[in-house]
């Protein structure tokens, strides 16, 4: 899901039209045909003929940095209808002599932008790994500059991670309804073609129209899933994959989004453990227990009267979700609640350190694609699209599951049981035009991993690497946060690296241990026997 990388600006990209060349490359006839095997053989050769014409992305970008602009199909089981634009980037390999193929590459989301990646990857890259690639960037579809789609939301409307309350719950359902009505009005004709299925077509698309005969990838969150389905659908096109932060596919996406609550209480538990470990220095309470009610009790006072940070009121419910990816950092998650603390009494209070908490509740809102020719709700209804649309199956259409659900997982799981199973949009959602993707494949790969993870707990990563048999799994034991690589772990940016430059993955799994890069504090504050998210605390919301 939605994931915060190490950021890389997006600049400003003007993209350029494709023509047609009378020489197909890539193989046409098997451009998408694994993928998309109800179109007819040669049905896709036009769009393979085309020729993107590369230039300069904008005027202030590196010379290197090249944009274009292809079509692809919007629904590729009639690929002689309606065409999207699909905005694309590269920089070439630094060493043509040396050159292995091309690296595509995803950020996550669902919903964003990826023509900027290959800026961020060739900063990441080491040189011997710069020298065998061109680096791939693209906006999935209807994202960004690619076809990008709207439902017209107003930015309250977008909130889409929302507090079950038995007194709001009826106007829940009626936003959740009317969100999807809106998506249904304003782009019934483009939503439906909007899967991660057809952005893996995409891929396989772009790959046959480069003149490749595979592709090599690195998808962090979302787009270790993306990078999951191309394998299934062309694993004989699957080069080099390195999936980051992964999801299990059989979770997508209400099981995932559910996860956060799981993921989020034992991590929570930790937090308790390591702030009452320095209660000399941060005065939050010497035992667990008594971190644990004094950050309830805030919550409490919120509920009350919302706590004033930086010029907007905060509740309870602002204070949960913020917490929720605050303490996979213990020392982040610590100093906020300090801050926290002097704000509930009305004193001076530091806004950066405030930043977990300050708007929190919009904080599961997926973010604008970032252009200014995109729609300003463009992230969202990208999102929307994939979350609802991937597999309409996994979400029920009996508003009051989501009731029962919601109250039964705010008792599991108290910090963010009841946002991540309330009602969605997608109880509305139409159904999906094909069913969703199970992953179950040889395809070798590299899947790496943080023990401590908000997004994608550890379970998931190793969920993915027992689906894809032929992977290799690398897990930071006391890593921290959402997005691995790099992390200036020699161990861990070394596995990606040699497997990158020479393609042969580890004999067996890799375990690195968080004390060997600038984690080094997350291994000291960990329970050996406890991984997040299993053994998941069945604890009693009695702090309420």
């Amino acid at each position: 899901m939605a994931v915060s990388v190490t950021a890389i600006p997006a600049p400003a990209l003007a993209s350029s039209t494709a023509t047609a060349t009378a020489a197909p490359a890539g193989n046409p006839s098997s451009a998408a045909s694994t993928g998309s095997s109800f179109a007819a053989e040669g049905a896709l050769d036009r769009y393979v003929q085309q020729k993107p014409q590369w230039k300069r992305c904008q005027a202030d970008s590196p010379a290197e940095f090249e944009c274009a602009t292809i079509e692809v199909p919007l629904d590729y089981r009639a690929p002689g209808g309606k065409r999207i634009g699909l905005a694309i980037s590269r920089i070439k390999a630094t060493a043509p002599g040396k050159r292995h193929g091309v690296l595509f590459s995803n950020p996550g989301g669902p919903g964003m932008q990826g023509r900027y990646m290959p800026m961020g990857m060739q900063d990441r890259l080491p040189e011997s790994t710069r020298q065998k690639y061109d680096l791939i960037g693209f906006d999935p579809r209807g994202v960004g500059e690619s076809s990008p789609v709207s439902c017209g939301l107003k930015p309250e409307e977008e909130d889409w991670l929302r507090p079950y309350k038995e007194k709001t719950f009826d106007k829940d359902v009626a936003w959740a309804r009317d969100v999807a009505n809106k998506c249904k009005e304003k782009a019934g004709d483009t939503l439906p073609y909007i899967t991660t299925r057809n952005t893996a077509r995409d891929m396989d698309l772009l790959r046959a129209v480069l003149g490749e005969k595979r592709i090599s990838y690195m998808g962090t969150s979302y787009g270790t899933y993306l990078g999951a389905v191309y394998t299934q659908l062309f694993p004989g096109r699957a080069d080099r994959f390195v999936l980051d932060s992964a999801v299990d596919p059989a979770h997508a996406w209400r099981g995932m989004i559910q996860w956060w609550a799981k993921g989020a209480e034992p991590a929570f538990d930790r937090w308790t453990e390591w702030a009452a470990d320095r209660s000399e220095k941060y005065g939050l309470g010497d035992t667990p227990k008594k971190v644990d009610r004094t950050f309830w009790n805030l919550v409490a006072q919120a509920d009350e009267k919302p706590i004033e940070m930086d010029g907007r009121p905060n509740t309870g419910d602002d204070l949960r979700s913020g917490i929720r990816s605050a303490v996979f950092t213990p020392e982040y998650a610590t100093e906020g609640v300090v801050e926290l603390k002097k704000a509930a009494a009305g004193k001076p209070a530091s806004t950066k350190k405030l930043a977990a908490f300050a708007g929190a509740g919009g904080a599961g809102t997926a973010g604008a694609a970032g252009d200014a020719e995109a729609p300003s709700d463009n992230g969202t209804a990208s999102l929307l699209a994939i979350v609802c649309g991937d597999n309409s199956a996994v979400w029920s259409r009996d508003p009051e599951s989501y009731r029962r659900d919601a109250v039964k997982d705010k008792g599991r799981y108290p910090l963010f049981g009841d946002f991540a199973s309330s009602v969605k949009p997608c109880a509305f959602w139409d159904k999906s035009v094909e069913p969703a993707t199970r992953v179950n494949n040889g395809v070798g790969s590299l899947i790496v991993q943080n023990e401590w993870d908000p997004q994608t707990p550890l379970p998931s990563g190793q969920a993915l690497h027992a689906d894809l048999k032929g992977s290799k799994m690398v897990t930071v034991l006391g890593g921290e946060g959402h997005g691995v690589y790099p992390n200036g772990n020699a161990c861990t940016d070394g596995a990606v690296a040699d497997y990158l430059r020479t393609g042969k993955l580890p004999a067996k799994d890799v375990t690195c241990d968080a004390t060997a890069g600038p984690n080094a504090e997350a291994r000291k504050n960990q329970r050996p026997d406890v991984l997040p998210g299993s053994p998941l605390p069945g604890r009693a919301p009695d702090r309420f």
